[in-house]
């Protein structure tokens, strides 16, 4: 499996209200068959699915690392009301007031939810604007049923009975703990240190971990150091930073030993989708399980051209660089072009497909022009694999 970096998109958000876990356990879902089948959208990384409040289609991300979401369009256009107001943190540690309310009603194609707590957030800046993500199933929402979900084959599967989905072939199974807005969260040890992961379908990445859970001196594993921005997450960015890519021989999931997964730093510990579509599994909050069948072996691959890019105000700018490679694209470059591609005078539409379909993407080499000072740069620069 190839991981080319980019930016990861993290849509994970912790409820810090005391009345959180109060608020997140409301709610009803009401199914009319033994098996809802939903129709699950698997693109750039992430699981969409279409929802009809009040006779109105919308976009919401299946997110089990974050509780129910609505954006403040839609909790305008449905007049509803304030329940109370407390601060959320995302996954880049960036805190803000929101506002949380009860969304009445909801359906997923044949499910309807009742009564579920809801998160009121802006979701017009780049990366959820592009994506048209309107709100997010969250895990408060997913834990009144089971689910199974395959990445593979867009499909996504819900059932008040568990007997429904047979896990006779379901060779590993992951217990978990719970965040007050149902969260699970895997204990695991990598590289001997203990911690949480939380279980993440709102996570672009594989696997994810705290910057002082890794020691840069270990000699044990090799590793590539990044400066910049790596991920995304609900509130923006966080600051520039020093971040790792490691490849471990070994890492625990609740006991359960994988090898040979490339693992990041940043600001969260998370196990996300570039790990989990190499599964079908099925989410039990009832019992708190976790069960996982592997569909796919490939190995994972870490490539890059040695930068990443976001854009900012309809430009393209240099977040992130690769260090000790001599990359001559530096953090705060801005893009004028690559290969034959202008990213000048962009407008939304089209910073929207360069950021959902980038043009380096099936390149192994490329031309980039960037602005710096006032100077016009040029660069040509080869794709290269790291950690292997």
């Amino acid at each position: 499996m190839k991981k080319s970096l980019f930016l990861f998109l993290i849509f994970c958000i912790t409820s810090i209200s005391a009345q959180g876990k109060r608020f997140f356990e409301g709610g009803e879902a009401i199914l009319k068959n033994p098996v809802e089948k939903i129709n699950l959208k698997f693109t750039s990384e992430l699981p969409l699915v279409n929802v009809s409040i009040n006779g109105k289609m919308y976009q919401f991300l299946f997110d089990t690392g974050a509780p129910t979401v609505i954006s403040h369009t839609v909790y305008n256009e449905l007049n509803l009301t304030k329940k109370h107001t407390s601060k959320v943190k995302d996954s880049q540690k960036n805190k803000q007031e929101q506002i949380f309310t009860i969304l009445p009603e909801m359906t997923i194609d044949q499910i309807v939810f009742k009564n579920i707590g809801a998160v009121v957030i802006n979701l017009e800046g780049p990366e959820f604007g592009c994506l048209k993500i309107d709100g997010i199933i969250g895990a408060n929402q997913m834990a009144k049923l089971f689910w199974r979900i395959n990445y593979s084959e867009n499909l996504l599967e819900a059932t008040t009975d568990l007997k429904q989905f047979s896990t006779k072939e379901y060779e590993t199974v992951f217990s978990f703990k719970s965040h007050p807005q149902k969260t699970p969260l895997i204990e695991s040890q990598i590289l001997d240190k203990k911690m949480n992961l939380t279980f993440d379908t709102g996570f672009t990445g594989s696997i994810k971990i705290l910057e002082n859970n890794y020691d840069p001196k270990n000699g044990a594993v090799k590793s590539v150091e990044t400066y910049g921005m790596n991920s995304v997450g609900a509130f923006g960015t966080g600051k520039p930073q020093m971040n790792y890519h490691f490849r471990v021989n070994e890492i625990l999931l609740d006991a359960k030993k994988f090898e040979n997964e490339i693992v990041m730093t940043g600001n969260s510990s998370l196990l996300g989708n570039e790990f989990l579509k190499k599964f079908t599994f099925i989410i039990d909050w009832q019992n708190s399980k976790i069960y996982l069948h592997r569909i796919k072996d490939n190995p994972t691959k870490l490539e890059s051209f040695g930068f990443a890019y976001r854009f900012i105000d309809y430009k393209a700018k240099v977040v992130l660089v690769f260090q000790g490679n001599n990359i001559p694209v530096k953090v705060d470059d801005e893009i004028i072009s690559i290969n034959e591609t202008s990213f000048e005078n962009l407008d939304q539409e089209l910073s929207c497909q360069y950021l959902l379909n980038r043009v380096e993407k099936a390149q192994n080499q490329i031309t980039v022009k960037v602005k710096r000072d006032g100077k016009i740069l040029e660069f040509t620069l080869d794709k290269r694999e790291y950690l292997n």
